[in-house]
């Protein structure tokens, strides 16, 4: 996939607002495989909204979705799914981890069907995040700020033309989020990839190609 247009999206849920200044909705906006985006946006502007536009979980909107000049509404589940493992890969803001489960089992869940990568590399990323000691460790017993990096090793954990990150180091100090930016950046030239990121304020201190208001 080498472009993602939104051709005047507009949630449902903001139509009726008098006024609403944004450079995404219901305007015409398209993003480029290759390019980095900075999302800014306040809470309650829809960051989460997007998003999940991008994966097809909502369709909630009036306007057109392209794919490739494709309109994602003609999608049936078994192109969605496509989409979803192939080609936009995304880090949900709230995560969705399984706390049940350790921070192995819930990349493993993911690379499971993909077969990206090697337990060789996710444990070298477990070391670079500083979570190598939580391998075995249930989820639902770590910080959110640990949970955030593991939720970023399973959004690593599959081939991407759009890796999308929703608030990704919002629990994290400054050192972790360097690390993670430094794993993100890598990952994306090495797939060619498009990186879009949300804030509301707390983002990766890496150069962008686009910053735009939400």
């Amino acid at each position: 996939m080498e472009t993602i247009e939104f051709c005047r999206i507009m949630p449902r849920v903001f139509s009726t607002l008098p006024a609403l200044s944004s450079e995404i909705w219901g305007r015409e906006v398209t993003f480029r495989k290759g390019e980095s985006c900075l999302l800014l946006a306040d809470s309650g502007k829809g960051k989460s909204t997007f998003c999940s536009y991008l994966l097809g979980y909502r369709n909630d909107y009036s306007g057109t979705l392209r794919f490739d000049a494709d309109d994602t509404a003609a999608y049936d589940i078994p192109r969605w799914t496509q989409v979803r493992q192939r080609q936009v890969s995304l880090l949900f803001q709230e995560l969705r981890l399984f706390p049940e489960l350790t921070a192995h089992e819930n990349v493993e869940i993911k690379n499971a069907l993909t077969r990206h990568l090697t337990e060789t590399t996710v444990r070298e990323w477990f070391d670079r995040l500083g979570i190598a000691d939580k391998w075995d460790a249930p989820v639902g017993k770590m910080s959110f700020g640990q949970q955030q990096r593991v939720a970023l090793i399973r959004a690593l954990a599959q081939p991407f033309d759009f890796l999308v990150l929703d608030e990704p180091i919002s629990h994290l100090d400054d050192t972790n989020a360097a690390m993670m930016a430094q794993l993100v950046e890598e990952e994306v030239r090495r797939q060619g990839a498009a990186l879009i990121v949300t804030s509301i304020g707390k983002h990766f201190d890496i150069h962008f190609d686009h910053t735009l208001q939400l």
